[in-house]
């Protein structure tokens, strides 16, 4: 008889020794003359519990973990390859209340299948999409999308639909998709999941993406800190291309459409659109003024869709279930779902895609289990290093785009950072400033002075020297850059300080001796 055992290949399970655990696994299978066979998934995204082995089973997969390479002999001993019972026995992962309460639309796949067995994602859905694209000319696949009333999930929320119904209208001989997985973003990592654990999603979205505007080459600008996800991507690419989905003749098709990977800068700023595309163009990553808009005006000068990861990889399951189904899902002009990450201090860390219209509070206290030093939230930052900080007070806000803007955040790439009554906000503030300060591309004067100033003025608050003047003088700063910056990056980097002045005022007007300016 063969078993088969899951072990995740994500780059999280790795560093938590998942390679050493499948070896283990292997070489006391043999010791036993038992024969197992390995297949390497994806992540679930409950990496609290990582290196995360799951066994096929009649009733499903049973999940054990976290499992170390010593504990696997014990695995065997409790029978684990017939579910027996054990320690870190969880039961049948699809149970587990962490994923059973979740609405897995874009993920749906991730941890399930092999990453890089293209019969595997075919047979879980994959490519229905793809095929249902290529009966259709350019403008229904673009009424689809809008219909579907998806959203830019980098941070903007801007219409996808919209997007590239410019970009199909604009007159050009060539035209350009981008793909910016270039997630920079504190606490996030939903876009290298993607990447390692599903990545012909993304491959099937970007060619879908293709097929409507009229494009015929696309380019993924993947961040230098993510190796694995640019090696698996690049594996991917191959063999969607040796097995006809990628290439001048998608599966018999006539139509052509294929894709390059290039490894990031290494700055955060080219995460903006337009720094991207100066780096894609072989220049140093700053932002370009705006208009034209690179909707018209993009890559290598030509018209050009620019989106996410988690943009484009939602794309598939459009096409292939209807724009209706979607839409179903999800709140007010907040459509579908969101794969959001819950990271920080936090008991458990990892990835929830719920519908739109999920609390701050269900995600971080029914999914996350509070935080991991079990002392009261006081804090949490949404939406990466320039969201606002929300005091626990709005834990009860829905995660919404226009939700979370009334009560002055944002919701960006769907990080959630937790903070417990510990966290000095001052602190936090500096820390926004001083960050700004180091990833500055340093074309314009309110980012890249501002940030520096703002620096010094809240270490003077720190220090206890003028306190009042300096509070006023760093709101005045903050108006300065949200106004004058000519990116984001400048212009919502007031945010975190602005709301830790509003909500955590107390932190800036005690000076005291622990307060040393670090």
């Amino acid at each position: 008889m063969s078993y088969t055992v899951y072990v995740p290949r994500d780059s999280a399970a790795l560093a938590l020794g998942a390679d050493a655990v499948a070896d283990a696994i292997l070489s006391e299978a043999q010791r036993r003359a038992v024969d197992v066979r390995i297949v390497r998934n994806g992540s679930r995204g409950m990496f609290w519990l990582e290196p995360l082995v799951e066994v096929e089973t009649a009733q499903g997969r049973i999940a054990y973990g976290p499992i170390e390479p010593d504990a696997v002999a014990a695995l065997f001993d409790a029978s684990f390859l017939e579910g027996g019972d054990h320690p870190r026995a969880h039961g049948l992962t699809a149970d587990l209340p962490y994923l059973s309460r979740q609405e897995r639309l874009t993920f749906a796949r991730i941890g399930i299948t092999d990453p890089l067995s293209l019969e595997d994602y075919v047979a879980h859905e994959g490519y229905a999409g793809l095929r249902k694209a290529l009966g259709m000319d350019g403008r229904e696949i673009v009424e689809l999308i809008t219909a579907s009333g998806l959203r830019g999930r980098g941070g903007a929320g801007f219409p996808t639909g919209i997007k590239w119904k410019t970009v199909l209208e604009a007159a050009a001989p060539t035209r350009y998709i981008v793909c910016n997985a270039d997630e920079g973003d504190s606490g996030t990592f939903s876009d290298r999941m993607v990447m390692e654990d599903d990545p012909f999603m993304l491959i099937e979205g970007m060619t879908i993406a293709g097929l409507a505007v009229g494009a015929t080459e696309g380019y993924v600008y993947i961040r230098s800190e993510y190796p694995y996800a640019v090696e698996t991507l690049k594996a991917a690419i191959m063999v969607a291309r040796d097995r006809g989905y990628l290439g001048g003749d998608i599966l018999g098709s006539g139509k052509a459409f294929d894709i390059e990977v290039r490894k990031a800068a290494g700055s955060y700023v080219c995460g903006e659109e337009t720094a991207m595309l100066e780096s894609l163009e072989g220049r140093r990553g700053i932002v370009r003024a705006k208009p034209p808009l690179p909707a018209l005006a993009g890559l290598f000068g030509q018209p050009s869709v620019i989106n996410n990861v988690i943009s484009l990889a939602t794309v598939p399951l459009i096409l292939a279930r209807g724009a209706e189904f979607y839409r179903d899902f999800g709140m007010g002009r907040s459509r579908g779902t969101l794969p959001l990450q819950l990271a920080g201090n936090i008991r458990q860390g990892g990835l929830v895609e719920k519908a739109f219209g999920v609390t701050l509070r269900e995600l971080i206290e029914t999914f996350g289990g509070g935080t991991a030093s079990g002392r009261p939230v006081r804090a949490v930052q949404v939406g990466g290093p320039l969201g606002a900080y929300l005091p626990a007070t709005s834990l009860d806000v829905e995660v919404d785009y226009e939700a979370l803007a009334a009560v002055g955040g944002s919701l960006g790439h769907g990080g959630i950072v937790v903070f417990d009554d510990t966290v000095d906000m001052v602190r936090q503030a500096r820390f926004a400033m001083e960050f700004c300060a180091l990833e500055s591309c340093g074309k314009c004067t309110p980012c890249r002075i501002g940030s520096v100033r703002g620096v010094e003025v809240i270490d003077d608050i720190i220090a206890g020297r003028a306190v009042e003047q300096r509070i006023e003088l760093l709101r005045d700063l903050c108006g300065t850059m949200v106004d004058g910056s000519l990116c984001a990056m400048g212009g919502m980097t007031p945010y975190p300080v602005l709301s830790a002045l509003d909500h955590f005022a107390e932190d800036f007007s005690v000076p005291t001796a622990d307060k040393a300016v670090g």
